[in-house]
């Protein structure tokens, strides 16, 4: 996009009234096909991890409530026959994504943007007769306004304690309000009281199933600004940069730069990563340095006398312990990762399976990790931009060493269809959806563009069987 095509904001004028003249005003014409294909490709990584986070106890706990509480039905609750208001259907959706740690994450701060705008965007899409390109469009300007906030608050918001959902709630409201038509008044608006309406603790999400808890709070609760906003409901303006405003109060930095140069470059192409493999994205790199060293060098696991990791997410202590028995512990735990991933040459989504998770030989490898003790300083203030180095050595003296910078799936690497292709058809049957959904649903998402897509995806996904 050129971004002399955005108009100009007033000088003086509050942060949020910024942001939103920028989304109300880039044409969704104007759009890279390679930022509406990350679009694409956001959407179907969604629900293929919302599929097997379908039966996750959480994700059956929240649904059933909010089926309970009925509602307007306006979209469509995912693998299920039932149809929910917008707020309802968007928690039900992205907390199953979520539950499953198997959606995206960001490389700067592994907030899950792409589970908040895809299930967001669907779902108003559905509502309002959208075509698949403006749920696209909503969703790429969605990432664009969470991703540009939330980098300004990288790593002071982690350091005071707060999950990423406090910054996807704003994917939310703007590919909401994108799709609902909102005016750049009523935009700001609903940024506005998005800043004021989620919280989330991180101690919490990388300790329990609060986690996906946060992921269904915060589409809900940017919906709800949307539509607060569309029916005239007010905020304060200045509520994203004013003294105890949110960016203050979340340790906020490098605040001129978050609406600087709008379309010269769009997040969901630089920074978005799709989990090619569940858990914690920042160690996907790292266990697959492990997996390469592990490989090349034919390392049987009896033969290793201790693995030594480098890792940038040392400097977040951010690694988890040894010995997970259970998908949130496993999530978390970079010696599962590494261990797993020597003993079976990669990280998969099967390593998920608590039975994985007992297995002797890498219970032995877990038991022979260590990390390094000074590890290189950061280049920048992103942690979780940056990968790490494993080095294997074995009971002879021999040493295998393997380092990866990015995950495969993120976008310094690039993203590729087959490889999404490859999950959707892995993960997506686990929801119990008739035999051929899965090709049925994978066909209209390579498709999307049509004007008809968001209709006929809702409906294949509401296509479940009946019980016997």
């Amino acid at each position: 996009m050129n971004p002399r095509k955005t108009p100009a904001p007033a000088a003086g004028q509050p942060l949020a009234r910024v942001l939103a003249e920028h989304i109300v005003a880039t044409p969704a014409q104007s759009l890279p096909a390679l930022a509406l294909e990350r679009a694409q490709m956001s959407l179907a990584s969604t629900i293929a991890s919302a599929a097997m986070g379908y039966g996750i106890e959480s994700a059956r706990i929240v649904r059933e409530l909010e089926i309970g509480d009925g509602g307007t039905p306006a979209a469509t609750v995912w693998f299920d026959r039932a149809r929910l208001p917008l707020a309802g259907a968007v928690r039900v959706n992205a907390l199953a994504s979520d539950a499953a740690a198997s959606d995206d994450s960001d490389l700067r701060s592994i907030a899950h943007i792409g589970t908040i705008v895809s299930t967001v965007g669907l779902a108003v899409g559905e509502r309002q007769a959208a075509s698949g390109r403006e749920v696209l469009a909503a969703m790429v300007l969605g990432y664009e306004l969470a991703g540009r906030i939330d980098e300004a608050l990288t790593p002071g918001r982690m350091q005071r304690g707060f999950h990423g959902s406090v910054s996807t709630v704003f994917g939310a409201c703007a590919a909401a309000g994108r799709l609902l038509r909102l005016d750049a008044e009523r935009m700001t608006h609903a940024i506005a009281l998005s800043a004021t309406s989620i919280g989330g603790m991180a101690i919490a999400a990388d300790t329990s199933c609060a986690r996906e808890y946060h992921a269904g709070m915060a589409a809900s609760a940017g919906v709800r600004a949307a539509l607060a906003a569309q029916a005239g409901f007010r905020g304060e303006p200045g509520v994203l940069d004013l003294p105890r405003g949110f960016l203050h109060a979340l340790g906020g930095q490098a605040l001129d730069e978050i609406a600087r140069g709008w379309g010269q470059s769009w997040d969901i192409v630089t920074d978005m990563a799709i989990k090619l493999m569940p858990g914690a994205h920042p160690f996907h790199a790292t266990a697959e340095a492990a997996a390469d060293a592990a490989r090349a060098g034919r390392v049987r696991p009896q033969d290793v006398e201790r693995v030594v990791i480098t890792a940038a997410v040392q400097w977040t202590h951010f690694k988890g312990e040894p010995h997970p028995r259970n998908l949130v512990d496993a999530a978390h735990s970079l010696f599962y990762f590494v261990a797993a991933a020597i003993a079976d040459g990669g990280f998969g989504w099967r390593h998920m399976d608590p039975a994985r998770m007992a297995d002797p030989v890498i219970a032995a490898l877990q038991d022979r990790i260590e990390f390094d003790p000074a590890p290189p300083p950061l280049p920048d203030r992103f942690p979780h931009r940056h990968g790490g180095s494993v080095a294997i050595h074995l009971k002879d003296g021999t040493i295998h060493r393997g380092t990866c910078q990015a995950p495969r799936g993120s976008g310094p690497r690039g993203v590729h269809w087959q490889d999404v292709q490859d999950k959707f058809r892995q993960l997506f049957p686990l929801a119990g959806l008739p035999d051929d959904a899965t090709a049925r649903c994978l066909d209209i998402l390579r498709d999307f563009d049509r004007a008809d897509a968001v209709a006929r995806l809702a409906s294949c996904l509401a296509a479940r069987q009946p019980p016997p």
